[in-house]
């Protein structure tokens, strides 16, 4: 009886998490990623997000997505290594791996160079500043492929709605771009047409862009059918209000990031990050009351829901005072090359992003999720 009290619960209307705790979650390893250069680090949180996608995705649309971002990560690690190959490196090193023909520049250009030495110094730490961009992509790519969209716009205050319109369409339009390629692509080899290659990149690329124009068409009728813009009255000297609290705690919120993630601002950052929260809260409490709309069967915030949020918090809890009591170990040297070493207490932090793979709802396949809503 105990042991079926933990076990995670099938997910379904009611017991679905909360996508704000997935888009916390996923900030919380992002955050982690930005504060090392370590690979050994990065390739455990790459593997975390990893994990607790396969495990946890649904058979969605925009759940697809996670392949896509991955695929943009290893091009961001190769454009990062050609860039370092053919523009130089600022890191200086003595291991010549091989050298190029120089480009010679005019004077005006001093300090860019083209071609020239490439050493094995500078690929690595080219490698590694690759490898921190693309798990950070990685870990946006799991947020995007957890949590819906449509539910977390629902969830929004009211007078974010606006801006969340445009934040969540451009998040799903990843998503659909890469189901529409694939449809289109299966639909041409079951043609006996190729799919792949320069031709069939063009000859699918017409009706991706098709697809995407209908979806517009049709999203602007559905929103202006749904009465999208329409705004309650109230005073000036509220607008003015909500306008000053929601710009003045933007502004401290992110002041107060910087002096967080800065090495050398932690003193005034948690101050001014609190000021900016409680700021921008009352910005969006006032701002709240021009919106008319209401919420059917809100997304409820429950246990779960925190659980998965604070894994992802104390990911990167650890990891902002893993990197300022030992940086070193967090930002492995490159001059003189040094082997990388896993420091225990900053992947004992990683491993607690992988929470949510155990105590988040279990997805139900598509069709046995369908009759249990028919039948509710």
């Amino acid at each position: 009886m105990g042991l079926d009290a933990l076990r995670a619960p099938r997910a379904g209307r009611s017991r679905s998490l909360h996508p704000g705790a997935w888009w916390i979650w996923a900030l919380g390893l992002g955050t982690a990623a930005s504060r090392t250069t370590n690979p050994l680090l990065l390739a455990l949180l790459v593997a975390v997000a990893g994990y607790v996608v396969a495990a946890r995705r649904t058979e969605a649309p925009w759940a697809r997505s996670y392949g896509a971002f991955v695929k943009l990560g290893l091009v961001v690690i190769g454009i990062r290594l050609v860039f370092a190959c053919f523009l130089g490196s600022p890191i200086p090193g003595s291991h010549v791996v091989m050298t190029l023909p120089e480009v010679p520049l005019p004077d005006w250009a001093q300090g860019v160079r083209i071609g020239g030495r490439v050493t094995l110094e500078g690929l690595v730490f080219a490698l590694y500043d690759g490898l921190k961009l693309a798990a950070l992509l990685i870990c946006v790519g799991a947020a995007n492929a957890l949590a819906s969209p449509s539910r977390l716009l629902k969830s929004l205050p009211g007078a974010l709605y606006e801006a969340g319109v445009a934040v969540v369409v451009a998040l799903t339009f990843a998503p659909n771009l890469v189901a529409d390629v694939r449809r289109l692509r299966a639909a041409r080899r079951l043609r006996g047409r190729p799919d792949s290659g320069l031709r069939g990149l063009l000859q699918v690329g017409l009706p991706v862009l098709e697809g995407a124009l209908e979806r517009s068409v049709a999203l602007a009728a559905a929103m202006d059918a749904r009465g999208y813009g329409r705004t309650a009255e109230v005073p000036p000297a509220v607008r003015r209000a909500t306008a000053a609290l929601t710009l003045g705690g933007l502004i401290g919120v992110c002041a107060g990031t910087y002096g967080l993630l800065a090495s050398s601002g932690a003193g005034y950052g948690l101050p001014v990050l609190l000021a900016g929260v409680v700021a921008a809260l009352g910005g969006l409490w006032l701002g709240g009351r021009r919106s008319v709309r209401t919420r059917y069967r809100p997304d409820v915030w429950g246990v779960r829901a925190w659980l998965v949020a604070g894994s992802g918090a104390v990911a990167a809890a650890v990891m902002i005072l893993s990197a300022a009591r030992d940086p070193a170990a967090l930002q492995p040297s490159v001059v003189p090359l040094t082997v990388p070493a896993l420091p225990l207490w900053p992947a004992a932090g990683v491993l607690v992003g992988l929470l949510p793979a155990f105590v988040a709802p279990v997805p139900v396949p598509e069709p046995v999720q369908r009759k249990q809503e028919s039948s509710s």
